[in-house]
């Protein structure tokens, strides 16, 4: 699985309700949800964003409430995949059960810039800055999380696999 987009650059520590701000939880449908994904905290983010687009931050994205609304934001506005030095445990779990991928790689993270030209390949664990002409290596998921994000998520994985 292999994703390329354009870089969006956040710091650390950018917690759910900077993603999606918690008045909106009443909300169950994904296109609705994407709507105010990062309204407060990045209020340009949707008119830059494109489908395929990569998040990238630093340490601890995706920390403060368990909610899954967050990565359901996220693919709602096409973001392909998110790139940072670590992930809020919680969301890091949510995410791959929505088909979300993650990819855990600091030095990627220290050097992208906004707008920056991404690849990640999931199946080879790399991720290159085509802007910058770098490459860098990550640890790939294990079959079985593949197996998730190949399907679309847990419950098409659990459904095919029953």
């Amino acid at each position: 699985m292999t994703m390329r987009g354009k870089a969006h650059k956040y710091g650390e520590n950018v917690d759910t309700d900077a993603i999606l701000p918690g008045r909106y939880l009443n909300i169950t449908e994904a296109e609705e949800l994407g709507k105010h994904c990062m309204e407060n905290f990045d209020p340009e983010f949707r008119n830059r964003v494109k489908p395929g687009d990569i998040i990238v931050a630093r340490s601890n994205y995706g920390c403060g409430s368990s909610r899954e609304h967050a990565p359901v934001a996220l693919k709602a506005n096409g973001i392909a995949c998110v790139v940072a030095d670590s992930f809020a445990r919680i969301f890091y779990r949510n995410s791959i059960n929505l088909a979300l991928p993650l990819v855990e790689c600091a030095d990627a993270a220290a050097v992208t810039e906004m707008g920056d030209d991404i690849e990640v390949d999931l199946g080879a664990g790399t991720l290159t800055n085509r802007t910058k002409g770098q490459s860098f290596s990550f640890n790939r998921y294990p079959p079985s999380m593949m197996e998730i994000l190949d399907a679309g998520g847990l419950i098409e994985h659990t459904r095919k696999t029953m």
